[in-house]
């Protein structure tokens, strides 16, 4: 989610000085997240993909499920069929 939210600043030091006045933390990604992301990608390519690496909705799903973090989200399908124990919030 960093990585996406960074596009709209030029300077990091911006970028953090908004996450840490919104009350946002960040957290580092365990190997277990990555290793889902990769268990998941699979399941990807077997169903439908296209892509040769890991999209980046698949890193963000897998550290929401290993952590049990809700994940706030206007695309609720992708993760609904490959994360379907995280808890989805809408705006």
């Amino acid at each position: 989610i960093y990585t996406e939210i960074s596009i709209g600043f030029s300077r990091i030091e911006d970028l953090e000085h908004t996450v840490t006045e919104g009350g946002f933390i960040t957290l580092p990604i365990p190997k277990e997240a990555l290793f889902l992301t990769g268990k998941i990608f699979l399941q990807y390519r077997k169903r439908e993909g296209t892509k040769r690496s890991p999209l980046p909705d698949f890193f963000i799903g897998a550290h929401a499920a290993v952590e049990d973090l809700p994940l706030l989200t206007r695309d609720e399908g992708r993760y609904r069929t490959y994360f379907p124990n995280v808890t989805l919030l809408g705006p």
